[in-house]
């Protein structure tokens, strides 16, 4: 009988103790444990494929091993692992699944998924930690002040990472002292990414977003609007909204310098094509109307409003599927390559900007490329004149490296 399938899971490689071991990850947050795998067991979870028996990963597992037999008992030990933890496509999991999604659904707001994990939850504490961002190594080296009163400018767009705050967190301060020095935005429309990789291009909510600095209000009038330019449905796949983190980091920022005090349009890009391949977003008009909708809403807003790509560029390394090591070449030519996209960007010019991308099939997986082109699209009826704040790169733990940069278009 073909044994089940495992699910669609991040693993990477850890030392444990002296001894190799793989770590595997649940991307989209059903499952929060993480597990360890002997390279072994491992082995056995990349031959759960759906169709493979217990008898075809051992006749597998010998010629790859020279010989070597692995014991019936012992495949049934790690397949009963993974599934009691949930990381096998089984009944198990769906009931895992169902509650979390229902759960979910019957909330009015979305839970600070990662305080507490990747900042502090007090509020006190928090702000200590982000206000560190400002000084570090590769910051603004200035801090946040209020804005006058009869302050008159608006910022209409921002480019800012999502990378996690311990490695990134620099870049975000150059963003986000920008645009804290313009008129405070009454509305932030965040294009987010879907890691976890949703079929729809868009992905709305209309949940409420906390935070430890209080809870941000969702336009939820401009999220119906947005709604009804959806030939799919943008909500199928809100779960995603749950466990994303370019989003949240977003909303950590916004309500570090304004508090509650301000509503958000949350939306998170997933893929552009059905069927998951490279596709130019101006040969599916779906996406243009969904755009031009948002471009609308800001067009005819009376109040300030402020667009915010929450975006890392490339991931490239052994961690993400490469087969090289990380060292000064690999790292200039990212730069360079990063760079030939972002002048497109400065330029204000969303197709070129993808076409730069997608010249190589986006070997180097730049994650924000829905995102920036998405924001772009929807003020390119602004005259704006752009400013490339930083440009930076850090080391991936499990070996590699993920670049990302702070833009400001006023």
């Amino acid at each position: 009988m073909a044994l089940p399938a495992i699910r669609n899971i991040d693993a990477f490689p850890i030392q444990h103790e002296g001894h190799p071991y793989f770590c595997l990850r649940d991307p989209t947050g059903y499952i929060e444990e993480q597990v360890m795998l002997s390279p072994v067991a491992f082995f056995i979870a990349t031959c759960l494929n759906g169709r493979n028996e217990l008898t075809d990963i051992q006749h597998i597992f010998a010629q790859a091993a020279s010989g070597r037999i692995i014991a019936i008992e012992d495949m049934e030990k790690v397949i009963t692992f993974l599934d009691e933890r949930g990381f096998l496509w089984t009944e198990r999991f769906a009931k895992i699944k169902k509650e979390v999604e229902e759960n979910f659904k019957k909330l009015a707001s979305r839970p600070a998924y990662l305080s507490g994990k990747s900042y502090p939850d007090d509020p006190d504490q928090l702000r200590k930690f982000l206000d560190s961002f400002f000084a570090k190594e590769g910051g603004p080296n200035e801090k946040p002040k209020p804005v006058p009163q009869n302050k008159k400018t608006h910022l209409p767009l921002l480019i800012a990472p999502h990378i996690d705050f311990d490695r990134g967190g620099h870049s975000y301060a150059h963003s986000y002292l920008k645009l804290s020095k313009q008129t405070k935005p009454e509305t932030v429309f965040i294009f987010g990414v879907a890691h976890a990789a949703p079929p729809y291009p868009f992905v709305l909510t209309k949940k409420k977003f906390e935070t430890p600095f209080g809870t941000l209000e969702t336009d939820v009038d401009i999220v119906t609007q947005l709604e009804k330019a959806c030939v799919w449905d943008p909500y199928e796949f809100e779960i995603v909204h749950r466990a994303e983190h370019s989003i949240e980091f977003q909303t950590v920022m916004l309500s570090y310098l304004y508090g509650p005090d301000v509503h958000i349009v949350p939306i998170l890009c997933g893929f552009f094509s059905p069927d998951n391949e490279p596709v130019d977003p101006t040969e599916r008009p779906e996406i243009a109307d969904f755009l031009g909708v948002c471009q609308e809403i800001i067009k005819k807003s009376k109040k300030p409003v402020t667009v915010i790509a929450a975006a890392d560029l490339a991931h490239v390394g052994k961690r993400f599927g490469d087969p090289f090591e990380i060292d000064d070449n690999v790292i200039k030519k990212v730069e360079t390559r990063d760079r030939e996209d972002l002048e497109h960007v400065t330029q204000f010019n969303a197709d070129k900007f993808y076409e730069s991308v997608m010249k190589d099939q986006n070997e180097r997986r730049v994650c924000g490329l829905n995102c920036i082109y998405s924001a772009l699209k929807t003020v390119d009826h602004l005259p704006l004149k752009s400013e490339l704040l930083h440009y930076g790169y850090a080391p991936d733990p499990q070996g590699g490296i993920v670049s990302f940069a702070s833009l400001a278009f006023e």
